[in-house]
């Protein structure tokens, strides 16, 4: 496992200690997720899940006394422009 590249991708700043030891780590889940590899699953049934839920569904209904003017909707608004929420940038364009 090239632990430098996988830390570049992650973008972490990790030094030469913590390099050998997350180096160890992954060395180590690895060993134990290769052990799958030699488990007889021929007589386990197929899942997407392990526990047994079941999706609720409803329609959508809208209530009208749940709908906001614009005005109402930004009253509290830290900033606001022609009607819209102003929030500072997200993305990265660093990439």
């Amino acid at each position: 496992m090239d632990i430098k590249a996988l830390a570049k991708l992650a973008k972490l700043n990790l030094d030469k200690r913590e390099e050998g030891y997350f180096e160890k780590q992954f060395d180590e889940t690895f060993k134990i997720i290769d052990q799958f590899e030699n488990l007889d699953t021929s007589k386990i049934s197929e899942t997407y899940s392990v526990i047994k839920t079941k999706n609720i569904m409803r329609d959508d209904e809208i209530d009208i006394s749940r709908i906001l003017s614009q005005d109402e909707a930004l009253r509290n608004a830290k900033s606001s422009h022609n009607g819209f929420f102003v929030v500072d940038a997200i993305l990265d364009n660093d990439r």
